[in-house]
């Protein structure tokens, strides 16, 4: 069975409706941005600060390369994993790709004062990188779904499109 990749901005459920994905499917879950803190053994916002963007994207990219290997997983991509084709390209190489369209309204709700986020620091900066990112998840899915909906309705609509 193929991977279903979930891929979003940051707060559109890709964790939350995950693990519920997995839960009802039976697939397991796997989360690339832990996958980067475990490879690291430092938190993703430890890395930007230490060692940059740059550095932080290329261990994504190792982690994208290593989770399309894997088999019947749900997994759960970084806000801006599928914004670079190279990504893309190795995660399309192991399931579906599946697009949590969330309002940004929506997302603000959700991440709250959330000050582990490196890129949500300036709410103006994250509007404007919300609005840079959505094309390139739209060019990136196989699949969207309304994100605004709860993580439960979300995964079950996921889970109905993968049968």
């Amino acid at each position: 069975m193929n991977n279903i990749i979930l891929c979003g901005f940051m707060g559109s459920g890709k964790t939350v409706v995950g693990k519920e994905l997995a839960k009802i499917t039976g697939r397991r879950f796997v989360d690339t941005d832990e996958l980067v803190e475990k490879k690291q053994g430092i938190p993703i916002k430890a890395i930007f600060e230490a060692y940059g963007e740059d550095y932080f994207r290329e261990l994504e990219y190792q982690v994208c390369c290593e989770t399309a290997e894997m088999k019947n997983s749900i997994i759960s991509t970084g806000g801006g994993a599928v914004t670079f084709d190279r990504n893309v390209e190795a995660l399309k190489n192991g399931g579906k790709i599946v697009f949590l369209d969330t309002d940004f309204d929506t997302v603000c709700d959700r991440i709250g004062g959330n000050t582990n986020r490196p890129l949500f620091q300036d709410i103006e900066k994250a509007r404007a990188l919300f609005e840079e990112r959505r094309p390139k998840y739209e060019a990136a899915c196989d699949f969207s779904v309304d994100g605004n909906m709860s993580a439960r309705k979300t995964a079950m609509t996921i889970a109905e499109m993968a049968k």
